[in-house]
């Protein structure tokens, strides 16, 4: 159990250091939507997709 303490001290941390945003889906989008939905870290797997497309920028530019 988390203590009120801890749950302010949380939540002004995020509200100092953190950036949200919110992505929505068509249900023309539905099969994306499964697939993200059968990550285990959504946000892992969104952030690594977005390092491996910056680096393949990055090597494309290169040459």
């Amino acid at each position: 159990m988390v203590s009120d303490a801890k749950k302010r001290a949380n939540a002004k941390y995020d509200r100092k250091n953190m950036v949200q945003r919110i992505i929505k889906f068509s249900p023309n989008e539905a099969d994306i939507l499964a697939h993200l939905d059968a990550q285990p870290n959504k946000a892992g797997y969104i952030k690594q997709l977005i390092r491996d497309d910056m680096n393949k920028n990055r090597e494309e530019i290169r040459d």
